[in-house]
């Protein structure tokens, strides 16, 4: 594996972060965030520990490529088992925050994706050294790094999908008393 390789990895993973940053700003200035009641609901709990979780799949891949090129090994390593395990930890958080009453019931994308993606957050920490023993070479790492960037892709497709979910659910959600008013109003007017 090549440097250029690593570099364009890092850059790649750093535009996916900061596109991810900049959505994250739009969403909690728009006024869909404050229609919906942020504060406390299980939903939005868990969609603020997804974005830490995608924080963190974006950021392995960054920074390990990046002490892959300008590092010895073992900073690579200990640098990947870092974040690797700030992933499994995030990883723990979001499953617990989905099984909680209405963290996902509007998103079916949400619970099919928190099952794919702690999946591959085990594979993503094993491969490196399944791959390469105790001390992995820099080649070992890439596996777990571009499964890293895909599923913190799908992961933001996830999130996106829920709101669009959301919103779809609560524009076909009708008022109880409104068609009872109008059906009244018709007929007494019939009448």
């Amino acid at each position: 594996m090549t440097d250029g390789f690593l570099l364009a990895l890092a850059s790649i993973a750093a535009t996916l972060l900061g596109a991810f940053i900049l959505a994250v700003f739009f969403y909690l200035n728009s006024a869909l965030h404050r229609a919906r009641g942020a504060a406390g609901r299980a939903h939005d709990r868990y969609i603020r520990a997804g974005v830490r979780w995608v924080l963190i799949a974006y950021s392995l891949p960054l920074i390990v490529a990046l002490a892959l090129v300008g590092a010895e090994p073992v900073w690579a390593a200990v640098s990947f088992l870092v974040f690797a395990t700030a992933l499994v930890v995030a990883t723990v958080d979001t499953s617990r925050r989905i099984v909680q009453k209405g963290a996902a019931r509007r998103s079916l994308a949400l619970a099919a994706n928190e099952i794919l993606t702690s999946l591959a957050v085990v594979a993503v920490v094993a491969l490196p050294w399944i791959l390469g023993g105790w001390i992995p070479a820099s080649s070992d790492f890439a596996p777990s790094l571009l499964l890293a960037l895909a599923i913190g892709f799908t992961s933001t497709a996830a999130v996106i999908m829920s709101v669009f979910d959301a919103d779809e659910m609560s524009a076909h959600a009708p008022e109880p008393a409104a068609p009872l008013r109008r059906s009244a109003t018709r007929l007494r007017r019939r009448s």
